[in-house]
């Protein structure tokens, strides 16, 4: 889809699902796959998958503005995966259903297991597993199991979430979700403009001999 004026830019050697959407400033590199049902979206913010990428079905990816969006070099997101407004640094498993966060860095090698979270403004270090179901909060990152709500929601508060996803303060919290229905009504508007990009307008990158 051409969305905000921008078209996705795939290399030769990429495969896309015929089932899969990629929306705007998105940049898939050689020879990655984003398979059925998977959603690349640029929601203000470009999206960048590297090379030897592996975007399993329904995965979701979106970009927002302010936060970079990147999924490094030999990355496998597992299906119904979601990743906003984070960095991937490469060489890394997102597990089914892992969830992460707006500014959260996955570092080199580090993995995201099974319905794992990883929070908003967290660094998961290079090498570190969240394990399946787990939580994962701070620079580094904490991790909790989901039965400790006490430590989970401690480690929550100071990382921001109101401000870091909707820009919101905390003394907004009360009225946060009436604030964001609507501005969120209002960004995804833009969307009603969009165009199918026929095969023969598909940006194709070509690819370096290296």
């Amino acid at each position: 889809m051409e969305h905000r004026l921008k078209i996705p830019q795939v290399s030769e050697s990429a495969y896309i699902a015929p089932t899969a959407g990629l929306a705007g400033d998105v940049t898939v590199g050689p020879p990655s796959r984003v398979l059925f049902g998977a959603v690349i979206t640029a929601e203000g913010g470009p999206v960048e998958i590297g090379r030897n990428c592996v975007v399993m079905e329904h995965a979701v990816i979106r970009g927002v503005p302010g936060q970079e969006t990147r999924v490094g070099d030999d990355v496998l997101v597992g299906p119904h995966a979601h990743l906003t407004g984070c960095v991937i640094e490469g060489g890394s498993r997102i597990a089914t259903g892992a969830i992460v966060f707006n500014g959260a860095r996955i570092e080199t090698g580090a993995e995201v297991e099974f319905n794992a979270v990883v929070y908003v403004n967290t660094v998961v270090p290079a090498g570190m597993a969240v394990p399946m179901g787990w939580f994962a909060g701070g620079q580094p990152a904490e991790l909790v199991p989901p039965q400790d709500w006490d430590r989970i929601r401690a480690i929550m508060g100071p990382l921001d979430y109101p401000g870091t996803v909707f820009g919101l303060g905390t003394s907004d919290a009360g009225s946060l979700m009436s604030d964001v229905a609507r501005r969120y009504a209002r960004g995804l508007a833009l969307h009603q403009r969009d165009h199918i990009v026929p095969d023969e307008r598909h940006m194709l990158v070509q690819e370096d001999s290296h």
